[in-house]
């Protein structure tokens, strides 16, 4: 099977690519916009762009109607979000948050989640992740043309927050914060991420 994208549709294009990229780690983002309302989206394009400094990337794409999306708005009126870390318990309020609420709907009250006031970003965190990254805004990148196109957002961790319970040995231990990640297929898939093997790196004698 070979397959050409050039002339397929986007939303072809989004399966094929969702599917053959994965799992992909699920964040939700939370911001602030000019009108003091919160919001958090879902969101699972994200990745390390560079560890120092520790630099993100959101993928986000143009709303179905042609508008940029709250977060993205968001992220240029404010200069920074939060970055949290989805895990388990969290995975039926964050399927929720996917939904397209009006701008002036505060998504933390919506689904009954709690937001903590960061320490340095105006972005809130979200207190049921064991993970926050606060992030201060560094480039956004578009790509593409409207309605078809997308923005790369990146971003600066300038604080993280672990749960002390999840922190040994310098690292965050993932076989403890059971975090979820998204599948591809139109059937809205995901995946734990219980089921951990070690490879050990291979030894290289120059």
């Amino acid at each position: 099977m070979k397959i050409d994208p050039q002339n397929m549709e986007k939303r072809y294009l989004h399966e094929l690519m969702a599917s053959s990229i994965v799992p992909r780690p699920i964040a939700l983002i939370s911001t602030v916009g000019e009108d003091g309302v919160y919001n958090l989206a879902p969101f699972a394009d994200v990745a390390p762009v560079c560890m120092k400094p520790p630099l993100v990337g959101v993928q986000i794409s143009w709303n179905r109607d042609g508008r940029k999306k709250d977060t993205l708005r968001n992220i240029e009126f404010s200069k920074d979000f939060v970055i949290n870390v989805v895990i388990e318990p969290l995975g039926e309020a964050m399927n929720q948050t996917s939904a397209e609420y009006p701008s002036n709907v505060d998504e933390f009250k919506e689904v009954g989640l709690t937001a903590l006031k960061s320490d340095r970003v105006r972005a809130p965190r979200l207190a049921e992740s064991p993970v926050n990254m606060e992030c201060k805004l560094v480039q956004i990148l578009e790509f593409g043309e409207c309605p078809t196109g997308g923005f790369l957002v990146i971003g600066e961790v300038i604080l993280f927050h672990i749960q002390d319970q999840l922190w040994a040995d310098g690292q965050v231990d993932v076989s403890k914060l059971h975090a979820i990640a998204r599948l591809g297929g139109s059937g809205s898939q995901y995946c734990r991420t219980r089921d951990i093997f070690v490879l050990q790196r291979p030894y290289k004698p120059y």
